[in-house]
């Protein structure tokens, strides 16, 4: 299947997502180029309102404060969690913007995952948490968030796990690439 997304950061982002089932918010707004493409077959679609984008950059910047992790960093777990959609569910059962697993989400007290607020707020208390275990080790703390803390902790650093390596590596990338604050 294949989304469009115009992230709340101002950037296009087109993915490929292979069984996840997801409501699309695309942000597009009418009159734009993008808005004007056809949409492929398959996807169902949406318009964001701008205050429901802002909305979720405001609750970033809420979380980055409260919580003292970057705003990048917030922004790039939940891009590579949910590509921004807060409706986002994993085949795993992983829900909303930054894909809590249901046992995490109630551990968290995060009453409705899809509430965007209630989903960053214990996604990132969670990640701060990870943080401060891992002694701000950031690879190992995003390890732990994908696959879970006992994984990293077994394996004495990030798991052998391809898709985890490959999450860690996909985050770090575009925190270097952007020239993020950590």
């Amino acid at each position: 299947m294949i989304r469009r997304h115009l992230l709340g950061l101002g950037v296009l982002v087109l993915t490929m997502i292979a069984g996840y089932v997801t409501s699309s918010i695309t942000g597009v707004h009418e009159g734009s180029p993008v808005g004007d493409a056809p949409t492929p077959a398959g996807v169902e679609e949406r318009p964001e309102s701008t205050s429901v984008s802002v909305k979720i950059d405001s609750h970033i910047a809420d979380m980055a404060i409260r919580y003292g992790l970057s705003k990048d960093l917030i922004a790039a777990v939940i891009e590579a969690e949910s590509q921004y959609n807060p409706r986002a569910i994993s085949p795993r059962g992983a829900q909303g913007l930054m894909q809590l697993m249901p046992e995490t989400a109630a551990i968290l007290r995060v009453g409705d995952p899809f509430d965007p607020r209630e989903n960053i707020e214990g996604g990132v208390r969670h990640l701060r948490s990870l943080m401060d275990r891992f002694d701000n080790n950031l690879p190992l703390a995003l390890a732990a968030y994908n696959a879970g803390e006992q994984a990293v902790v077994r394996y004495g650093g990030v798991p052998p796990y391809r898709q985890t390596r490959q999450y860690v590596s996909r985050i770090l990338r575009r925190l270097d690439r952007e020239g993020a604050k950590l």
